[in-house]
């Protein structure tokens, strides 16, 4: 049955997987791919009347995600230059080689040439346009810079442009030795619109306030919407403490780390993460400012409900319990989310207690028309994910069937980003493995198989869901080995069950 847990995750920061961070104390610096963005900028100025209305178009969509997202290589850079106007790519790269095999004086006078051109009374870019003020702030970040920090910077674009260059050569003489006819070296779209590569993602410094924002905001969706798409939890957690090493109040950060660490299955490092993330939270005054006097208690019941879901989700109810009713707390400001998990949890109990299936269909129903009133599109696919469920529980497998064909056709509420498939979340995987059991039960092995690949694609063996499938394709070799006749064989299946499912083992 779809399990209510993960709902139970509240932060008072996230909306609908999406985290809105606020890097406490970070702030934009000047960095060499932030120059070479300065130039590009530069560049289209100079160039904006001969471009066609076509690729100043894709160059300026190309140039949002470029400003939000974290510094990347001067290849990968250029690249991106090229799918939109290949002239205008070795204009930046040539201006950007002068600069580097130049002297200091040169990056100086780029400096002072683009603050110049700011500032005219017409300037190519407004000022308060989103290039406007990444140019704005870029001037006045150099402008603060002492000789010695200057001439970092100049420092750090030369070993920028040298480590593209080696890069690039190697690559050439790789090329060189093993030709390949038809190679199409041509940048794919999704390889710059999707999620950014482990080798590209990683910072030598700390992210500005914009870039973690986009970066934790990326990775939190990702982690909700599809998880194979997220960083490994090995890479992200790299990641997160870098981020936490030059800012350790960054709250966001943590409870990132938190939802990193329940992948793994790490009940050490998930408490630990969430116990600093709303410390921080407190810390920061962050909720006090925005919520009144009433802030601090609001996070710390925001706390114990994590807390409470935390050690419910590895089967730890008396500390769960304890954490959820230890105290009396003042009520939250989401009464609606928390009467219809509360619904939902209550059907769930009160089915594994044997009760009618009219009677918990009826409270669904209580529950359906609050989620459907106010939107709440999570609780919406738990919902037909545990009456897919309560109908194979009780035998109708039509009924379960149409409940489960329902979700897996429905088009999600939420606003996913291009490239995550929608619905990789519990409830799809539930009521993935509920279609597979019913085509088993059918002798429709072939087509149970088919979806158990399918699922095994959609939630790989590492990702945090793995488990329902895992337990759902031992369950359908054990009752194929028993209609068979192979007793010895389904024997050996009942140890991997019992390990996934203690109950269930017992059973078989």
């Amino acid at each position: 049955m779809a399990s209510v847990h993960e709902s139970l995750y509240f932060n008072p920061m996230m909306t609908n997987g999406v985290v809105h961070a606020n890097v406490f104390g970070i702030k934009d610096w000047v960095t060499p791919y932030k120059t070479a963005l300065l130039v590009l900028i530069s560049e289209m100025g100079r160039d904006g009347p001969y471009l066609s209305l076509l690729e100043r178009r894709s160059l300026n969509r190309m140039l949002l995600l470029l400003l939000q997202g974290p510094d990347m290589t001067l290849s990968r850079l250029i690249k991106a230059i090229e799918e939109c106007c290949s002239q205008l790519a070795s204009l930046v790269q040539i201006r950007i080689k002068l600069m580097a095999a130049g002297e200091l004086k040169d990056m100086e006078q780029f400096f002072d040439d683009l603050s110049e051109a700011f500032n005219r009374p017409e300037p190519d870019v407004h000022k308060t346009s989103v290039v406007g003020l990444f140019l704005r702030q870029m001037i006045l970040a150099y402008n603060k810079l002492s000789f010695s920090q200057v001439y970092k910077l100049y420092t750090a674009l030369q070993q920028y442009y040298q480590e593209d260059l080696k890069k690039s050569g190697g690559e050439e003489a790789e090329m060189e030795l093993t030709p390949s006819e038809g190679l199409d070296t041509k940048m794919e779209k999704e390889d710059f619109d999707g999620p950014l590569r482990e080798e590209e993602i990683s910072c030598n410094g700390p992210l500005s306030q914009k870039q973690a924002e986009y970066f934790l905001s990326q990775q939190a969706s990702l982690l909700k919407n599809d998880e194979t798409k997220a960083l490994s939890p090995a890479s992200l957690q790299k990641e997160l403490n870098s981020l936490l090493k030059f800012n350790p109040d960054f709250a966001e950060a943590h409870y990132l780390s938190y939802l990193n660490g329940l992948r793994v299955q790490d009940v050490f490092s998930s408490t630990h993460s969430l116990l600093h993330y709303f410390d921080r939270l407190i810390l920061t005054g962050a909720e006090s400012k925005s919520n009144g006097d009433e802030g601090y208690g609001r996070s710390l019941r925001y706390a114990a409900l994590n807390l409470a879901a935390l050690h419910c989700r590895f089967g730890h109810y008396q500390q769960a319990r304890a954490w959820q009713c230890g105290k009396p707390h003042p009520p939250l400001k989401s009464p609606t989310y928390l009467a219809s998990l509360g619904i939902q949890s209550l059907v769930q109990q009160r089915a594994f207690a044997g009760k009618t299936a009219s009677n918990l269909m009826d409270a669904l129903k209580v529950s359906d028309l609050l989620h459907w009133k106010h939107s709440l599109s999570e609780l919406i696919d738990i919902s037909i994910a545990q009456k897919t469920a309560i109908w194979r529980l009780y035998g109708r497998s039509t009924m379960a069937l149409q409940q489960a064909q329902m979700l897996l056709s429905m088009n999600s509420l939420e606003a996913v980003n291009v490239g995550i498939q929608q619905n990789n979340t519990e409830s799809f995987a539930v009521v993935l493995c509920h279609l597979a059991e019913l085509h088993a039960e059918q002798g429709y092995f072939a087509a149970a198989s088919e979806i158990l690949k399918h699922l095994k694609e959609r939630f790989p063996p590492n990702s945090q869901h793995a488990q329902l499938w895992m337990l759902c394709d031992q369950k359908i070799q054990f009752d194929r080995a028993m209609n068979d006749g192979k007793y010895h064989v389904a024997d050996s299946l009942v140890a991997g069950i019992t390990a996934l499912n203690t109950t269930e083992g017992v059973y078989r």
